[in-house]
């Protein structure tokens, strides 16, 4: 199994700009994980998920 160079990936722009725009206690609550996982992940930890819960509109 191939490992991902994790320095060469790029955020997405609109998920940076949404990320920089939570308040910021919300931002200091947030693990090295968790940004990783809001900014390349399509699937979010669920304690990612507990802290953003109020800033995600339902589909």
């Amino acid at each position: 199994m191939e490992k991902k160079d994790l320095s060469k990936r790029k955020p997405d722009p609109q998920k940076m700009k949404v990320l920089r725009s939570l308040p910021l206690e919300i931002k200091q609550s947030l693990t090295k994980e968790e940004v990783d996982a809001f900014l390349y992940e399509e699937v979010w930890p669920d304690s990612l998920e507990e802290k953003l819960k109020d800033y995600i509109a339902e589909e």
